[in-house]
């Protein structure tokens, strides 16, 4: 009997009744719907859970791969020969208090999005149409438009490496371009408490249109992608240098540097990780011989994602 047999037998005697999934193709829980299986993947419904799966896995020696919505993630295609664990539709506590929103890291943020627009509370709007859930917002710095989660964030509660609970708040976050404290991976977040202003609930709801019709005029969303591809260079623009470099529609198998927006990779149909890595890597070559400027991932890889030859 492997580790990971052991550690599914574990898991179930300390936490009868938490679904846990064994050889879970990834290709249904990233936007890319692209990726392998994964060995074994835990979805704890509590932070009680959560903290007893890290710690039993710390026991085996297996360091756990924390995913939220996959909105930015790339698996191989040979999969994930670890331990998942899934915070969307298990951590996912959503309360009002105020002008804070206090939510678990597995609420998505189109529905944070929408709880704050209810409540008459402005500084979310940006993110309505963000595909990520808060967890993995806050360990990115997701933005849009201006915005930033870095703006709205004020502490934040997790799980440390060792499954014990702590928080951090203020300049102790490490926020800083599509950064944070958590982006290393060591720490599972287990929530979030949101400061956001009062506001004309009219007036939040037309700037979340605006900015939801700018993504749908702008973005291929008609496909599977993980939103922009590559980081902002300093003073620049990836999707323009990518544009000026006239790859719009170049492909690799069923990847594709979208038409529509030159900054996007997509999924066409069929598109491996190799595809998708392979089409990224020979973007990143013709931008830095004709343009000088190094494109850098974005994305998050997960597995065994060497090009291949």
């Amino acid at each position: 009997m492997d580790r990971y047999a052991i550690l599914t037998d574990e898991l179930r005697r300390r936490c009868p009744g938490m679904e846990l999934r064994e050889n879970e193709s990834m290709s249904r829980y990233t936007t890319f719907r692209v990726g392998g299986p994964a060995r074994l993947m835990a979805l704890p419904r509590s932070a009680q859970e959560a903290g007893a799966v890290v710690r039993a896995a710390r026991e085996m020696d297996i360091t756990p791969f924390y995913l939220g919505n996959g909105s930015n993630l790339l698996v191989s295609d040979a999969g994930y020969e670890g331990l998942v664990i899934r915070t969307v539709g298990a951590l996912d506590r959503l309360e009002v208090r105020g002008e804070t929103i206090i939510a678990g890291s597995g609420v998505l943020l189109s529905v944070l999005s929408r709880r704050a627009w209810e409540q008459g509370l402005a500084g979310l709007e940006f993110a309505a149409g963000i595909p990520g859930s808060l967890g993995g917002a806050v360990t990115m710095n997701a933005g849009a438009y201006g915005g930033e989660m870095c703006q709205v964030v004020r502490r934040v509660s997790f799980l440390d490496q060792a499954g014990e609970p702590g928080e951090m708040e203020g300049e102790t976050l490490g926020f800083s371009y599509r950064h944070s404290a958590f982006s290393g991976g060591e720490r599972l977040i287990l929530g979030a408490e949101l400061s956001l202003v009062p506001g004309d609930r009219e007036a939040i709801g037309a700037r979340m249109a605006e900015l939801g019709e700018a993504r749908r005029s702008k973005q291929p969303l008609e496909y599977p992608s993980a939103g922009s591809t590559f980081k902002r260079p300093a003073g620049q623009f990836a999707a323009a240098l990518i544009d000026q470099c006239g790859l719009k529609g170049m492909a690799v198998g069923g990847a594709q540097v979208s038409e529509k927006h030159a900054g996007f990779l997509i999924n066409r149909g069929g598109a491996t990780c190799a595809d998708i890595l392979k089409l990224a890597e020979l973007v990143r070559s013709r931008v830095l011989r004709e343009t000088g400027v190094e494109l850098e991932l974005e994305i998050k890889t997960l597995g065994p994602c060497a090009l291949e030859e």
